[in-house]
């Protein structure tokens, strides 16, 4: 037997959150979310559906039993890719599915000669990359800094940031976030 309980608060937990922290998200006090977590008091759908949503999951997933066991390996059939031809001239490649729900978003971006990411406002977060080819131009607020081949970035986005390829060869980059972004 499903103890919701107990399962909510082990997702509140993975998310490093608070009883407070999600009763606020939630709208819901703070003792109520104590009595749901220790099957005390038995939310509606209607307000389960709102904590789910809260956590990053919904109904399906939560009562999923599949859910139980975490996927920890992804092949490429698993992935999703989006071209983007207008500014990136290249593509992104979402590595690990579902990933905003997570705390960390890895991306593939591949970037065409003269194609750029679109600029990210300033988050609280990190944010690193690793150029595994060609050459790349990271902007962040004022500073304008090369990154070739090997070379990595590390930042906390205190201002708007962006990448560019200014050669004539493309660029690959893998591209962590935390929280996700893309």
């Amino acid at each position: 037997m499903m103890k919701i309980g107990e399962k909510l608060r082990r997702l509140r937990l993975q998310r490093n959150l608070t009883q407070e922290e999600m009763a606020d998200r939630c709208e819901l006090t703070k003792g109520f979310i104590s009595q749901v977590e220790r099957d005390l008091a038995s939310p509606s759908i209607a307000t389960l559906t709102n904590m789910l949503e809260c956590l990053g999951s919904d109904l399906k997933t939560f009562f999923s039993e599949a859910d139980e066991e975490v996927k920890i390996v992804f092949s490429p059939a698993d992935m999703f890719e989006k071209a983007e031809e207008e500014t990136l001239r290249g593509s992104i490649l979402w590595l690990v599915p579902s990933a905003q729900k997570n705390q960390m978003e890895p991306i593939l971006m591949s970037i065409g000669p003269g194609g750029a990411s679109q600029e990210f406002p300033p988050h609280e977060g990190e944010e690193f990359g690793y150029v595994l080819s060609g050459a790349i131009t990271l902007y962040c607020g004022e500073k304008k800094m090369r990154v070739r081949t090997g070379d990595s970035f590390a930042l906390h986005p205190t201002a708007p940031h962006h990448i560019e390829n200014p050669g004539k060869r493309p660029a690959k980059v893998l591209w962590i976030s935390t929280p996700p972004s893309f």
